[in-house]
This record gives structure tokens, C-alpha cells and sequence, in this order.
């Protein structure tokens, strides 16, 4: 409902409204998510990683952006291509990384992989591989902040892929309803699963659905992480002054297939060039230097620290002992 949108403007291209240090935390963020998934997909094609794993390159600026607008007690809720956002909102990429190798140290004990990481105390209520099902979490996270008279906010990502299910429309209806603290953010990255968009989505624009709920919904774009800094923070303010819910969308694109391994047969020539020129992080480099007065060496220099800090978790992780059969039935079964 365009009439009901937000009035952003777009701090990168404005050459204001960010402050610099905001603007060092979104690029080192992006640098981090974008490691992580790099070097993830290595590991996997070396066979050192179990199970099905799915990146989000191409999508560092939504979880960046997004997460960025949060406090430490605020909370999100994932999907299954989780590890951005699991990253922006302060989970340890050390333990995130056990996890992806299976070990006892991981964020569920190596047992419960790339999809399912969660770290409460860091407000990271769970990825999770139901389709939607991020809806559902966060509206309760969010009823639950609301009868505790807490003034945080909750935001629930999916993809466009989850749009046209129950769970999102009841979501939205109920969090309207009651005018929950809660920001759906719908990553459109053009694919849901191996179906391109216009194949199952019926509007052009996945945040026009909001106008049928009575709270505002934009569109925003996925590229660039100021934009959605100011989007969600626009929204997030609202929520914390009790205006309910919103609906941000951000039009994206996913580098990767679904999943690693993924053959991609549905893109066409063009959508697998576009990976080529659809850079989150060399627009946010750009910007940052342009607009915003961050100089190369700057940006050089949070972008290997960051580097750093993943290849060091990964490092960790995959020199640790492999947990004993044993530990197959450790929280198993209760004490008679």
C-alpha cells in the first residue's frame, strides 16, 4: 500500500543520516556474513561439513541493515538460510561454525546444523527449515514482549517463497490485530526454492500485501544495506512506540542455488551474470567512501579483520575432536 509506506530516505545515496560508526558496523557485519558463507561453501565441497547447508551471498545487506536497527534484548526470528542473520544480531561465529562441523561446542551440541542455530541470550530465537514458520515464532516473541510491557521489537525474516503461506497471511493478521511489536521482513531474492518469482507470486511487490493487514508496507532495495538500515529503523521506531507492526521488503538476489549443489538449471544466462554486478558490499565500499567520508584503507582494513575473525573460527572448529557415539543419547531421556 504505497500510500501507507514509509517516508525513507536513502542515507548512502543522500550522503547523510547515517553516522560513521553505524556505517564501519554495517560493513564490518557484511564482511563477516560474507566470509562465513565463502568459506562454508569451501568446507562443504571438501566433504568437511554434514548435511545440507544453504548461503545467503548476495544477501549481506538485508541481515546487516536489518539487525543493525536492534538492541542486545530485541529479537529475531529465521529461516533456512539463517547464518546472516544468526551473525548481525551477535551470535558467535565460533560456536555458529561448530555447529556447521558437527561438534559437541556448536550452538546445538553439532546435532542440529546450519538450520537450526539459535542463541537466546544474543536475541537469536532460532533458524529453523519450515517454510514461514519464522512468522509464527516471531509474533509469539512479540505478544510476549508486549504483555511484559517491554520496549523491544521482533523481526520475523522470510523469503518471498514463504509469502503465499497460512502461516504468514494468520501472522500478519493476528499481529495487526493486536498491534504486536514486530517487523516482517521478506528477503525477495527472486527464487523460492527453484521457482523464479513471478511464478508464484501474484504482485509485483510482496510489501503491497501489507495494505491488506492496515499497517504500513515498502519496498526497499536489497543492495543497499543504508537503505535498509533506514527502512527497519523507521519501523522499528514506530513498533517501539506502539504503532504495531510493518511489513519491509528487500529486493535481492541470491548468488548461490537453494542449496550447495544445487545444479540452477531455472536461472537463465542473465541471472547467473547478474552475481557479477549485484554486490552488496562493493555498493556499501562505494558509498561509504563517497558520501560518507570512509576512506579505502579504512575499509581495507575492516573488511581483513573480519576476514580474520571468520577464517579463525573456522580454523577452531575443524581442528575439534569429533563427539563420542555416546553422546547420541545425551538428552535423550529424562532421569527415572
Amino acid at each position: 500500500m504505497k500510500s501507507r509506506a514509509f517516508n525513507v530516505s536513502v542515507p548512502g545515496a543522500q550522503g547523510a543520516g547515517i553516522p560513521i560508526d553505524v556505517a564501519r558496523r554495517l560493513f564490518r557485519t557484511m564482511c563477516e556474513i560474507r566470509r562465513f558463507e565463502e568459506v562454508a561453501s569451501e568446507r562443504y565441497k571438501l566433504g568437511e561439513l554434514p548435511g545440507f547447508i544453504h548461503l545467503s551471498l548476495g544477501q549481506e545487506a538485508c541481515a546487516a541493515g536489518a539487525c543493525a536497527t536492534l538492541e542486545r534484548d530485541d529479537y529475531i526470528t529465521s529461516t533456512h538460510r539463517g547464518h546472516g542473520h544468526c551473525l548481525a544480531k551477535g551470535a558467535d561465529p565460533a560456536r555458529m561454525m561448530a555447529e556447521l562441523f558437527a561438534k559437541a561446542q556448536g550452538y546445538g551440541k553439532g546435532r542440529g546444523g546450519s538450520m537450526h542455530i539459535a542463541d537466546v541470550a544474543a536475541g537469536v530465537l532460532g533458524a529453523n527449515g519450515i517454510v514461514g514458520q519464522s512468522m509464527g515464532l516471531g509474533i509469539g516473541a512479540a505478544l510476549s514482549l508486549q504483555v511484559q510491557g517491554r520496549n523491544n521489537v521482533v523481526i520475523a525474516f522470510f523469503g518471498e517463497g514463504a509469502s503465499g503461506a497460512g502461516i504468514a497471511h494468520e501472522a500478519m493478521n493476528m499481529a495487526a490485530i493486536w498491534k504486536l511489536p514486530i517487523i516482517f521482513f521478506c528477503e525477495a531474492n527472486m527464487f523460492a526454492e527453484l521457482s523464479p518469482f513471478g511464478t508464484h507470486v501474484s504482485v509485483p511487490d510482496v510489501a503491497d500485501r501489507a495494505a491488506a493487514y492496515g499497517f504500513p508496507g515498502i519496498t526497499v532495495d536489497g543492495e543497499d544495506v543504508f537503505a535498509v538500515y533506514a527502512a527497519v529503523k523507521q519501523a522499528a521506531d514506530r513498533a517501539r512506540r506502539g504503532g504495531g507492526p510493518a511489513l519491509v521488503e528487500a529486493k535481492t538476489f541470491r548468488w548461490h542455488g537453494h542449496y550447495e549443489g544445487d545444479p540452477q538449471n531455472y536461472k537463465s544466462d542473465a541471472d547467473r551474470e547478474k552475481a557479477e554486478t549485484f554486490d552488496p558490499i562493493r555498493q556499501a565500499r562505494e558509498k561509504a567512501n563517497a558520501f560518507l567520508g570512509l576512506k579505502a584503507h579504512e575499509l581495507d582494513d575492516i573488511e581483513r579483520k573480519a576476514r580474520e575473525r571468520i577464517d579463525d573460527a573456522a580454523t577452531w572448529a575443524s581442528g575439534l575432536q569429533s563427539p563420542p557415539a555416546s553422546a547420541l543419547t545425551e538428552d535423550v531421556y529424562g532421569e527415572a
